[in-house]
């Protein structure tokens, strides 16, 4: 399987195995409807976790269970049978069949006047090629996608899709699928004891005919957690998801991560040794970037290290972090397939006050670009307790840029090469902010340090090929294996963002 072929099928694929709850143990799916408000989804989440957890049956036929990935992608819904099509309502659904990895039923509701109604699933929604086509009506679905007119008013895109455990991914105007966000990470980096907690229903508000965004409510259950997300979508040049999640802990969470967003990165100029590729960079985002709660803006240059390693960033009240893809030319990839330049960035905004904790980044090695290497999350300092409501607001924005400081410098490129004497030569380019303001006799200083080895020849200049400035030092490693880097360019006060990376031997 390859992950340039996932994304063109729209999915969110899981890193592990799925697991789910049983939804009708507390929410009777059958009927004409029920009575549905604010209150329902996160009722049902605490039923949930006031119980054992109890892990959803398999009713999947085998035949559609034991399907390889080219015949799923041959099970195909009608868009003809959109949901609202005919209504010509603003925004369309369309559904993921169960088959292949996405064995599990999620259920689905749609809300009209506080009522919500199972919908019904039915073979005639899709056409199956190659694939079986089952005898049963009661199959259920998998997820689904949202379309509505993002790049034209004249044409429904696929704006975002909820698939696999609980994965989701969006796009924003003149973007593609690139990076995925979940609702939830569980024991992340500690190898084979990660847990996925998994959607096991949604409640989607039919929106009225001028309506802007779309509510999606979903129930979220797992071994050790239930939990019920509220996200209304709005798509356009930023898609946002005003999302309220909350958390009904069966046992304490110490090791868990709210807002986890997915990506790769395979190499860019930074770590090119052994790469044999024509591409100059392959990866749907290039770096993690932080709004501190001590307002520091702060890049960290992602790295495909020789094996895996987290970093850590204490912070309290963090104001924002995302993964980004900020080089946006085609040449920086020079992909004609992947299209790398047009992947989104996703930028976490917490709403509130999420108190003291770290926004932790997790790199893995990986060899090729079909593999998600990459992932980000705010872990909050105290656990999780057990028995009781946890709550975290957040916008979540899908976008080509994110908010920042405009008087600040960003950082546009990391470039890692050999220097003299065995020194590696660090070169830093940044662009924006108010360097085009400066003064042609200023003379800005660059403020490098490291955690071993020695820093020499830390410069600062003006780069006339980019109309920005550029840092550059040399970096004497020694027998240090790992080093962690920081660089600022000042001039009575930064004048940049602050630029941190950990190198390694």
């Amino acid at each position: 399987m390859q992950r340039r072929e996932i994304l063109k099928a729209g999915l969110s694929l899981p890193l592990a195995g799925l697991a789910g709850g049983g939804l009708a143990t507390v929410w009777a799916a059958t009927g004409p409807g029920q009575a549905f408000a604010a209150d329902t989804v996160p009722a049902l989440a605490r039923a949930l976790a006031a119980k054992p957890y109890k892990a959803a049956g398999s009713d999947l036929p085998e035949a559609l269970a034991r399907i390889k990935y080219d015949t799923w992608r041959d099970i195909r819904f009608d868009p003809a049978q959109a949901l609202w099509k005919s209504e010509r309502l603003p925004f369309q659904l369309q559904f993921f069949h169960r088959a292949f990895l996405f064995k599990q039923r999620v259920d689905m509701h749609v809300v009209r006047g506080g009522v919500a109604t199972p919908v019904v699933y039915t073979p005639k929604m899709f056409s199956f090629g190659q694939a079986p086509r089952p005898a049963q009506d009661d199959l259920g679905f998998a997820g689904f996608r949202v379309h509505a007119p993002i790049n034209r008013a004249d044409y429904f895109d696929e704006v975002c899709a909820f698939l696999g455990a609980s994965y989701f991914r969006a796009v924003a105007k003149n973007l593609l699928y690139g990076l995925s966000a979940r609702a939830l990470a569980l024991n992340t980096g500690a190898g084979n004891s990660e847990e996925f907690p998994a959607f096991t229903g949604f409640w989607i508000e039919q929106p009225a005919s001028s309506a802007k965004r779309i509510v999606v409510h979903a129930l979220l259950d797992s071994p050790s957690v239930a939990g019920a997300l509220r996200f209304a979508i709005t798509p356009g040049v930023e898609t946002v998801f005003d999302t309220q999640l909350r958390l009904y802990p069966r046992v304490a969470l110490s090791s868990v991560g709210i807002a986890p967003l997915t990506s790769m990165y395979h190499f860019d100029a930074t770590d090119r040794v052994g790469i044999d590729d024509f591409r100059p960079a392959v990866h749907d985002s290039d770096g993690l970037a932080m709004h501190n709660g001590a307002g520091e803006q702060i890049w960290r240059p992602l790295h495909n290290p020789p094996s895996l390693q987290e970093s850590a960033f204490q912070d309290r009240r963090p104001r924002a972090f995302g993964l980004m893809q900020r080089k946006r030319a085609f040449a920086d990839y020079a992909d004609s397939e992947a299209h790398y330049e047009r992947r989104p960035s996703a930028w976490v905004e917490p709403v509130g006050d999420w108190g003291e904790g770290a926004v932790h980044l997790i790199e893995i090695p990986t060899k090729d670009e079909y593999q998600d290497n990459i992932v980000a999350f705010w872990r909050p300092r105290a656990p999780l307790a057990a028995g009781r409501e946890h709550r975290y607001d957040y916008r979540l924005h899908w976008c080509a840029r994110h908010a920042w400081t405009p008087s600040l410098a960003t950082v546009a490129r990391t470039r890692i090469g050999a220097g003299g004497n065995g020194a590696r030569l660090v070169v830093i380019d940044l662009e924006g902010g108010g360097l085009s303001e400066l003064a042609a006799d200023a003379a800005p200083r660059a403020v490098v340090w490291s955690s071993a080895g020695r820093i020499a020849n830390a410069v600062a200049h003006a780069n006339p090929g980019t109309g920005g400035w550029r840092v550059s030092f040399e970096l004497q490693p020694g027998d240090a294996r790992t080093i962690e880097l920081r660089a600022v360019l000042e001039d009575g006060g930064p004048l940049s963002e602050t630029w941190l990376y950990r190198w390694t031997a």
